[in-house]
């Protein structure tokens, strides 16, 4: 169920005002505790204010961060609004730790973050550093390939106000309303921010709606600064993960048979609420405190609250599979259902810092408590006519989480001397999970106690970090170590449980990291060397649970090696040229699939020996032109170039995304009138009408009769060219 609770924690927000030098040192203790500074010898990008607000208002995160090194990105539903996803150096979302002024976002169980659940955040936000690598300790999940951490939005010394209005293609349309005191006299301050987009999507039933609502009341007083913030995030979109096969994309590359089926006057109907819905709430209490000599003390209290569901029109189903009696007939019906969650999330957390000329140390300390329930209801069945009346709700599984974490870090850097900093970054995490209920399917396998979960198991991880920087005039070295673990998500333990009932470990990695960085006035240089070394990573090998779902098993090694090149000049004071790239090997030193017969009966093996990962492209690279022609004018193009993609980590041809790039155009003038600003934007996608699919999934199976593997993909594709108009006004 594509759902996640996100913790939103829009607290410690700065405050620009005469106090500001206070305040940034407040808020640099929430800040910091998941960022890195300048001498930190962590691989990063940041993002600044400016280039969120001049992104295309029809892009989710991810696709605004698409152009940063080592990223690949991509919506389901061909846009930028709805379900997007990015990996980072072929990292999938559950391994990247996300967080926004120090908290993580990260769902507990799944450790994903849906994007399509934080509606309009790029507009909230202020800046953004994404970490390459195992990066700095964080609470939650541990980064195991990335991280981006976020900062909310200023609040301005003087009472501002916005409103600004985008609509483009596929009937897109964004609307963002914000107004905020500014710092009062008496210390207190408020902001409001509101938005709403819509969107019918590229392919059919790729429709999105989505609200949020942002309220922050906050007291600055002296030394001390409370906060209590509110934000709202609902959302309905149409279901578009399952992709289309290359057959039909071939014929009608907008089709999406999600809700399909055929009347009973033999018409092909779309059920109309084929939805994935959820809607959150997050409530933050923050207190920061200045204690003086070069002392700081930041705490955050959060609750959030989730809830929602999928619902599906599904064919020709086993009544009994459901929930139904035995011998109800008929025994088979089309049917309606949905799958349905909600979860409650509650998290403390505590940071100390100490800052000095030489020594900067910060001590976190992080318990959280995670509850989430699954279950599901069906709604209809088709076959049974009235007599559904009888059944009506019928719920037939429910299966429920338990999480509870405590995380302690201590991060100090050392400047011994005026050029070189030292950095060590210690980390212990220790998580408590119970699994307990039924699964989706454990009516229809119900006679295995596999399907009846009672798992309960405890997890201590220690991820010690340590590097070295050293700086001089424009040039910058660096070189650091790090080891990290990661543990099995929620869907890695449940399909296990239920299959070979073989024990599944943690992943563990270590990542070194060596770089070199130049930077003056006119030029931006940097080249970093990464080795990712992977023991136990869980991956797919086609091994079924009991119920025919694939499970995960530990590989014993694998690796991610690469460089990344980064350059920037400013050719002229109205031309800037940009480009960044990355070259790598994503590999699995000794890969063996098991394939399932078409039965499901048994699989069959097949060994690949040494093989690069699914979704881990060896070439990735960008440009991008900018020039000012004249005071307040910006016109960017773009372009990405992401190398072939494998869909599983077989390496075959057949099983691949191919190589594509795409540009993108986007002019903006800005114009003063007295007190107010007005800004009108244009935003050309897919500027060259490149028609290509993104990422995609596979499916195979083996028939035994005739020895032979039978294999299907399912991809997404991306939209030709569209564009989106912004006006925006701002006083």
């Amino acid at each position: 169920m594509k759902k996640t609770m996100i913790i939103a924690a829009l607290c410690v927000l700065p405050v620009c005002a005469a106090a500001q030098e206070k305040t940034e040192r407040l808020d640099s203790v929430v800040v910091s505790a998941s960022r890195a500074g300048k001498q930190t010898p962590v691989t990063f990008t940041s993002v600044g204010k400016a280039e969120l607000e001049a992104s295309n208002p029809m892009n989710s995160l991810p696709m605004t961060l698409n152009l940063l090194p080592s990223v690949v990105t991509y919506n389901e539903g061909g846009t930028g609004l709805g379900n997007s996803a990015m990996t980072i150096r072929g990292s999938k979302g559950s391994q990247i730790n996300v967080t926004l002024n120090g908290i993580t976002l990260n769902d507990s169980e799944s450790q994903e973050v849906f994007w399509v659940n934080i509606p309009a955040l790029t507009s909230l936000i202020s800046s953004v550093q994404v970490q390459r690598g195992l990066g700095t300790s964080a609470n939650g999940a541990g980064a195991f390939g990335a991280s981006i951490n976020m900062n909310t939005a200023f609040v301005q010394a003087q009472p501002s106000a916005s409103l600004a209005l985008s609509a483009g293609s596929y009937g897109t349309g964004v609307m963002n309303a914000a107004i905020s005191s500014g710092l009062r006299p008496g210390g207190f301050y408020f902001q409001l921010a509101w938005n709403l987009g819509t969107t019918q999507g590229y392919i059919r039933n790729a429709q999105v709606g989505s609200t949020s609502l942002l309220a922050v009341l906050g007291y600055l007083k002296g030394a001390n600064s409370f906060r209590m913030t509110y934000l709202l995030g609902a959302q309905q979109s149409g279901i578009t993960w399952d992709g289309i096969d290359l057959e039909q994309y071939a014929k009608d590359r907008r089709y999406n048979g999600a809700g399909e089926y055929v009347d009973d006057n033999g018409q092909i109907r779309y059920y109309p609420n084929q939805t994935d819905n959820y809607a959150q709430h997050h409530l933050q209490l923050s207190y920061t405190r200045s204690l003086g000599e070069g002392f700081s003390w930041a705490n955050i209290l959060n609750y959030t609250r989730g809830d929602g569901y999928d619902e599906y029109y599904k064919k020709n189903r086993k009544l009994r599979n459901y929930g139904f009696p035995s011998d109800i007939s008929p025994a088979r019906s089309d049917m309606t259902y949905r799958k349905k969650m909600d979860n409650d999330y509650w998290v403390l957390n505590s940071s100390l810092r100490y800052r000095s000329r030489q020594l900067d140390v910060t001590l976190g300390l992080s318990g959280s408590h995670y509850n989430g329930g699954h279950w599901g209801e069906v709604l209809w069945a088709r076959a049974l006519g009235a007599s559904w009346a009888n059944y009506s709700a019928l719920e037939w599984y429910r299966n429920k989480g338990l999480k509870r974490e405590a995380t302690a870090f201590l991060r100090a850097e050392y400047h011994p001397l005026q050029w070189l900093t030292a950095y060590a970054d210690l980390q212990y995490r220790s998580i408590g999970y119970t699994l307990t209920g039924e699964d989706d399917d454990w009516i229809e396998y119900g006679s295995q106690e596999a399907d009846r979960f009672n798992y309960r198991t405890t997890w201590r991880f220690f991820n010690p970090r340590a590097g070295v920087t050293g700086s001089w005039g424009a040039h910058k070295l660096y070189a650091s170590a790090a080891i990290g673990h990661r543990e099995p998500g929620r869907g890695d333990i449940k399909e296990n449980v239920k299959g070979t009932g073989l024990p599944i470990r943690p992943e563990k990695m270590l990542d070194v990291e060596a770089g070199y960085q130049y930077a003056d006035t006119r030029w931006e240089l940097s080249a970093n060397l990464y080795m990712m070394e992977y023991r136990d990573m869980l991956l797919e090998t086609g091994r079924l649970s009991s119920s025919g779902y694939a499970i995960k098993e530990n590989v014993p090694r694998a690796w991610r090696r690469g460089v990344e090149l980064l350059a920037a000049w400013d050719a002229l004071p109205w031309l800037r040229l940009e480009g960044n790239t990355t070259l790598s090997l994503n590999q699995i030193a000794d890969y063996t699939s098991y394939v399932p017969y078409e039965d499901y009966s048994a699989t069959h093996e097949v060994h690949y020996g040494k093989t690069t990962m699914l979704l881990s492209p060896s070439l990735i690279g960008m440009g991008r032109v900018t020039l000012r022609p004249w005071k307040g004018s910006t016109l960017a193009m773009d372009a990405k170039y992401v190398g072939r993609q494998f869909l599983d980590n077989s390496m075959r041809e057949e099983l691949a995304v191919p190589a594509y790039w795409v540009a993108n155009l986007s002019l903006g003038q800005v114009f003063h009138l007295g007190g107010k600003q007005l800004e009108v934007s244009a935003y050309v996608n897919n500027l060259l009408d490149r028609l290509y699919y993104a990422s995609g999934w596979r499916w195979e199976s083996y028939d035994p009769s005739t020895g032979q593997v039978y294999t299907g993909v399912g991809v997404y594709p991306q939209a030709p060219r569209n564009f989106m108009i912004k006006l925006a006004l701002s006083f």
